[in-house]
């Protein structure tokens, strides 16, 4: 049974930086693409970046590069490092099992429960 448990959301100021945490579990972790996900209030939920099993591959949705995705596969943990955080950036974080677009999500089943960012002065 795939679990994933994310951690490290908060409430930081515009500009501020967090860092991401999901431990996973169920699952062989080190042959799955991981994926970070965000639902913002009142909107559907969106794919945020994608890295690949070995962790030398990453995409992301947004090009402009205040986040990164990182992996430790010797203790099952997928990291997002975000940085110059904006007030848009608020939402719900999800880590999930597999790989995404901003078109195709992993099922409903494959995510964790979500950690929440909060961006706010």
């Amino acid at each position: 049974q795939v679990q994933l448990v994310e951690s490290g959301g908060g409430l930081v100021q515009p500009g501020g930086s967090l860092r991401l945490s999901c431990v996973a579990s169920g699952f062989t972790f080190n042959t799955f693409y991981m994926t970070w996900l965000r639902q913002a209030p009142g909107k559907g939920p969106e794919w945020v970046s994608t890295i690949n099993p070995v962790g030398n591959g990453a995409r992301y949705a947004e090009p402009v590069g205040r986040f990164k995705i990182s992996r430790n596969n010797a203790n099952n943990t997928l990291y997002l490092q975000m940085n110059n955080l904006r007030p848009s950036d608020t939402a719900l974080y999800y880590c999930a099992k597999g790989t995404a677009t901003k078109t195709t999500l992993p099922p409903r089943h494959d995510w964790g429960q979500g950690t929440q960012v909060t961006v706010s002065s």
